[in-house]
C-alpha cells in the first residue's frame, strides 16, 4: 500500500481545522504548516495530527515548497483550511496511489461555497487545482498569487470534486481580497506598463462584466451579484497596490 501526507498551511484558523484534519483522517501523516497562528488552531490541530511545522508566511507558493520537500512519503495531498476531501474523493484518491500511477499528479475539480450557497457559475464552474502529486517531481511556480504545480511529468485527472468554503464573512472576505491584491500587485509589476484609467477604471468594469453577465454570475442570484462585485473591486486594488508598491520602488 502506497503512503500518503496530507500538508494543510494555517493561519488562525481555528473555525476550519478540525473539520479539515477530519476530512483527510485517511492519510499516514497529517503535516500542520502553520504561520505562528495567534488563535486556538494549534492547540485544536497538535492531539489529532502527526507532524506541527512552523514558519513566518511570506507567501503561499513559498510556504508550500517549503514543505512538501519534508513530507515523509512519496504522495502528498495539499489541503487548505476551508476545503474538505468528501468520501468518494477519499477512496478515489486512496485507489488512484495505489494503482501504479504513472502521473506526477492529478487535478481535482472543486465545488465552491459561497455566502453558503453552492456556487455554479460566477467564473467558478470549472475551478480546478492540482493538490495530489509526487513529492519528489512536483512544486509549485514562484508566484505570489494563483500558483499551480509545475512538473517534467504527466498531470491527470480525478473524478471527484473537493468542498471549498471560501467565504467566512464579508470582513474576512475583504480582508482576503486585499491580502491578494497586495500579492498580485507584485506579481503584476514586470508585466503591466505605465497605470491608466483603462486599469483603474475599465478593467474592474469589464472584470463585473465578465463575471456576472458572459461567465453567468446571474443565474447564481445575488451571490453572483455579489462574487461579481467583489472581482471588479479586486482588480480595482490590484493596481492600486501595485501603484503604490511602484512608489515605494522608487523611494527606496
Amino acid at each position: 500500500m502506497e503512503k500518503l501526507t496530507a500538508i494543510i498551511p494555517t493561519g488562525n484558523e481555528e473555525h476550519n481545522i478540525v473539520a479539515a484534519i477530519k476530512s483527510i483522517n485517511f492519510a499516514d501523516e497529517i503535516m500542520i504548516v502553520d504561520s505562528f497562528s495567534k488563535d486556538k488552531t494549534l492547540a485544536l490541530a497538535t492531539p489529532i495530527s502527526d507532524t506541527i511545522l512552523q514558519r513566518k508566511f511570506d507567501y503561499p507558493s513559498s510556504q508550500k515548497n517549503w514543505a512538501i520537500p519534508q513530507a515523509k512519503h512519496q504522495w502528498v495531498l495539499i489541503l487548505d483550511a476551508d476545503e474538505r476531501i468528501t468520501n468518494k474523493l477519499k477512496q478515489e484518491i486512496i485507489k488512484t496511489i495505489n494503482s501504479n500511477a504513472n502521473e506526477s499528479g492529478f487535478w481535482i475539480k472543486r465545488e465552491n461555497y459561497f455566502m453558503g450557497k453552492k456556487v455554479k457559475f460566477s467564473g467558478w464552474r470549472g475551478d480546478k487545482v492540482i493538490r495530489l502529486f509526487k513529492r519528489d517531481e512536483c512544486k509549485y511556480e514562484d508566484k505570489y498569487v494563483h500558483e499551480e504545480i509545475i512538473t517534467k511529468g504527466k498531470i491527470g485527472k480525478l473524478k471527484n470534486k473537493l468542498i471549498h468554503n471560501t467565504f467566512k464573512n464579508k470582513e474576512d472576505y475583504l480582508e482576503k481580497l486585499e491580502k491578494y491584491a497586495k500579492w498580485q500587485a507584485m506579481d503584476y509589476d514586470k508585466k503591466t506598463g505605465k497605470i491608466t484609467t483603462f486599469h483603474t477604471f475599465l478593467k474592474p468594469i469589464f472584470r463585473f462584466i465578465k463575471h456576472y453577465f458572459i461567465q453567468l454570475g446571474i443565474l447564481d442570484g445575488y451571490v453572483g451579484f455579489t462574487i461579481s462585485t467583489y472581482q471588479a473591486k479586486a482588480v480595482k486594488m490590484r493596481y492600486f497596490y501595485l501603484k503604490k508598491y511602484r512608489n515605494e520602488k522608487r523611494n527606496r
